[in-house]
């Protein structure tokens, strides 16, 4: 998983889950600036209520 990917299915889905929220925080020494401003952007939806933590139904 890459933060581009987590972002639009964040952004698609409206949720991000618990583990992937983690994952992100676990990854974040290694990030790029681009990958940086993604998981700022992830953070700033969320706290806007764009996104919201929980679990996605699969289909």
């Amino acid at each position: 998983m890459t933060v581009g990917q987590l972002f639009l299915k964040s952004l698609s889905s409206g949720v991000i889950t618990p583990q992937e929220l983690s994952w992100l925080t676990h990854q974040q020494d290694s990030f790029s600036r681009v990958e940086e401003a993604t998981a700022l952007r992830l953070g700033r939806l969320l706290d806007q209520g764009e996104i919201q933590l929980g679990c996605r139904l699969s289909t």
